[in-house]
C-alpha cells in the first residue's frame, strides 16, 4: 500500500474495522475535571460510559499534540509509504485539524489534510471509503478527491436524550437557541455542514426517533449506504430494522459512539449517517 490513511478517534470506528485497512487512529484526549485520558488507550468505550454516569464533572475533550500526529506521519513515511491522507474530524468542532497539520509539516513527507466536514459514523463512514480505495491502488489524489465527494453527499442527523454535555461543551453552531427551551423537550441536531445547528424539537426520544425514520423514508431509492451511531440507546436493533424496512440497502452499518462525540452529544445520543447517491 503506498497511500496510508490516517483519521482521528472521532470516527468512532471498530478495532476491527481499523485492523482490516490498515488504519491509523490519532487518539484525542477526555478530561473528566482534573483528569486527562487518551481516548481508546487509557479509557475504553465502555470505561467512558461508566464514568460518565458516575463522575460529578461532564466530560471534556482536547485535540491531539501535533507531535501525536507526526509520530505517526513519520513513522509510515519511513516505513515506505509514498503519500498520506489523513482524515480529520470537522474543522468547525475542533481544533484537532489544525494538529494534524502541524504535525504533516514537522514530517517533511508527502501529508495530505482533509477535512470531512463530518464526525462519528459520518467520518468513518468517509475514512472506511478511503481506506478501500488505498487498498486497491488508488493515489492519493484520487482519494482526496473521493473523500471530497463523500462529504458532500454525507449527511448526519442526531436526536438528544439531554442537552447538558452540549451546552457546557460548547460546540454548538446555530444551535444555541435549544437552550432556551424547555428541558423535557428531545433536541434534534443537524452536522451534515461540519456543525451543530438546530434540525427540530420533539417531546419524547420516540418521537425523536421516529423523525430521524422519516428523514430515512423521504430519501427513498437515494441512499448510497446509511449508519446508525448511539450512545448506548436502548432498543437500537429494534430502530435498525425500523430503517431496514424504508430502505432498499442490504446493511445498515451499527456503531457504538465513542468517548469524543459522546463527551458532547451525552448519554442516549442516537444518530444516523447517510450517504446520497451522485
Amino acid at each position: 500500500m503506498t497511500v496510508r490513511i490516517v483519521t482521528d478517534s472521532a470516527c468512532d470506528l471498530t478495532e476491527e474495522e481499523v485492523a482490516a485497512l490498515d488504519i491509523d487512529v490519532v487518539p484525542l484526549f477526555i478530561r473528566f475535571g482534573e483528569v486527562e485520558y487518551i481516548d481508546g488507550k487509557e479509557l475504553s468505550v465502555p470505561d467512558f460510559y461508566k464514568e460518565m454516569s458516575s463522575n460529578e464533572h461532564l466530560p471534556q475533550t482536547a485535540a491531539p499534540a501535533p507531535g501525536s500526529f507526526g509520530e505517526i506521519f513519520t513513522q509510515r513515511l519511513n516505513a515506505g509509504a509514498e503519500s498520506i491522507v489523513c482524515i480529520n474530524l470537522s474543522s468547525e468542532l475542533s481544533a484537532t485539524m489544525e494538529s494534524a497539520q502541524a504535525g504533516a509539516q514537522e514530517s517533511g513527507g508527502d501529508v495530505r489534510i482533509v477535512d470531512s466536514r463530518s464526525v462519528s459514523a459520518g467520518q468513518g463512514t468517509i475514512v472506511l471509503a478511503a481506506a478501500h480505495a488505498a487498498k486497491n491502488g488508488a493515489s492519493a489524489d484520487e482519494i482526496v478527491s473521493l473523500v471530497s465527494d463523500l462529504s458532500s453527499r454525507t449527511r448526519v442527523y442526531g436526536a438528544l436524550d439531554t442537552l447538558e454535555n452540549l451546552k457546557k461543551g460548547g460546540r454548538v453552531g446555530n444551535a444555541a437557541a435549544l437552550f432556551g427551551s424547555v428541558l423535557s423537550i428531545k433536541p434534534l441536531i443537524d452536522i451534515s455542514s461540519g456543525v451543530v445547528e438546530e434540525a427540530g424539537k420533539q417531546r419524547t426520544m420516540k418521537k425523536a426517533l421516529a423523525w430521524l425514520a422519516e428523514t430515512i423514508k423521504e430519501h427513498g431509492d437515494n441512499l448510497e449506504s446509511l449508519s446508525i451511531a448511539h450512545a448506548m440507546a436502548p432498543d437500537i436493533d429494534l430502530f435498525a430494522e425500523e430503517l431496514q424496512a424504508v430502505t432498499n440497502l442490504n446493511e445498515i452499518r451499527i456503531s457504538v459512539i465513542g468517548p469524543v462525540v459522546a463527551s458532547h452529544g451525552g448519554p442516549g445520543l442516537v444518530a444516523i449517517s447517510f450517504v446520497l447517491k451522485n
